[in-house]
């Protein structure tokens, strides 16, 4: 559904170090770029996530009530991309990451704060 994701940052170092730790918990490379216009890209065969300071030049703010999900294999993952993006520099939010039964079946599911404030999640779906 999706091509990519971008999101703002006041600190691109600080951002990128997060989601080069976070989302190398999932399995992903380190960042590429920064590219022309100062942006570091996360790539894969489904998509694209990338982190810079907004193109319009006026400070990044987080989306209210926005989150990014980031698919993870196992659960373990889930549990590695919260350590390695609360020791990054990421802020724990909402309950502790773990397994929830919803409207959607069990999930197991774990949220940060970025350095910027943006709300992203690592959710693994069993079978």
């Amino acid at each position: 559904m999706f091509t990519h994701i971008t999101v703002g940052a006041n600190d691109v170092e600080a951002s990128r170090k997060f989601y080069d730790a976070a989302l190398g918990a999932l399995g992903l490379d380190p960042a590429s770029g920064p590219d022309p216009k100062g942006r570091y890209w996360w790539r894969t065969r489904m998509g694209a996530f990338a982190v810079g300071t907004p193109i319009a030049g006026e400070p990044a703010c987080h989306a209210n009530g926005g989150t990014i999900g980031f698919a993870a294999k196992t659960p373990e993952m889930v549990q590695a991309f919260h350590d390695a993006g609360v020791a990054a520099g990421g802020t724990a939010i909402e309950d502790p990451p773990g397994e929830r039964n919803g409207p959607f079946g069990t999930l197991n599911l774990a949220y940060l704060r970025d350095p910027s404030g943006n709300k992203v999640c690592a959710l693994h779906r069993p079978g």
